[in-house]
């Protein structure tokens, strides 16, 4: 392992990943600090998807190094041990429990080591219902808990999904165009909602929207035909001339 990865909390330095002959990831180096939260920004065919495959152990580079904490290797392990490790990734299509309340799919997520006979007759906990009150509130879904998931609108089944995500305590969030499909009012608050989660958690967001970048108002990074193009904050990356050719520009 390197030094260069101490105190960091996800590191990744040389990584590369082909399919049949097309390099989905080029030589992608990339660092996350502990605390941050990141933009990820790039066309269509960048390797966004395919870098959090990576991190997320969906997929296997076929070289690099891909670290966590500073010293975990992520690469020799499989998606449940790094989802264990606490890291939680939030696909762009909302996945919820829609037949049960908005309370009981968080509850259902919450970090519990039960097996399905004792979840079926668990009871909670007060700490655990404070838990779920805070998740509720955090997800502006309060006075949603309930509601069956399925009558919520998209914005807030993808709120829902964020808090059941939070449910099992991750230090990394991993999430992928979560405007995508919203109102405005709803990305607005979505962008307040991450701002707040990342006073607690790192989190890394891929997306498309400018606009909901701009509220976020972190450090970007773009990534093009598989390494990082730029880096910094959105104004100085959208007068990359480089940016702007193979991305803002389209």
């Amino acid at each position: 392992m390197t030094d260069k990865a101490a105190g960091t909390l996800l590191y990744l330095d040389g990584v590369n990943k082909a399919f049949d002959g097309f390099k989905a990831i080029n030589n992608l180096s990339l660092v996350l600090e502990p605390g941050e939260m990141r933009a990820i920004i790039g066309p269509n065919g960048a390797g966004k998807t395919t870098m959090m495959d990576i991190i997320t152990g969906k997929t296997k580079p076929d070289t690099g190094d891909v670290l966590f904490e500073g010293s975990t290797d992520l690469t020799r392990l499989d998606e449940a041990k790094i989802a264990n490790l606490g890291i939680g990734r939030k696909f762009q299509k909302p996945t919820v429990f829609e037949s049960h309340t908005v309370e009981d799919n968080i509850v259902l997520a919450l970090k519990a080591k039960r097996g399905a006979f004792a979840t079926l007759f668990h009871q909670t906990t007060k700490a655990e219902a404070a838990r779920v009150d805070e998740l509720l509130a955090t997800t502006r879904l309060t006075d949603k808990r309930a509601m069956l998931a399925a009558r919520l609108s998209h914005g807030q089944k993808q709120w829902l999904e964020i808090g059941m995500l939070l449910a099992q305590e991750p230090r990394l969030l991993l999430v992928d165009e979560p405007a995508a499909g919203m109102t405005d009012a709803e990305t607005a608050e979505t962008a307040l909602l991450l701002k707040e989660i990342a006073k607690t958690q790192s989190v890394v967001v891929v997306e498309h929207d400018m606009t909901f970048v701009r509220d976020l108002g972190v450090k970007v990074t773009v990534l093009h035909e598989g390494s990082v193009l730029a880096e910094g904050s959105l104004d100085v990356v959208s007068s990359n001339p480089k940016v702007v050719e193979v991305y803002l520009g389209r």
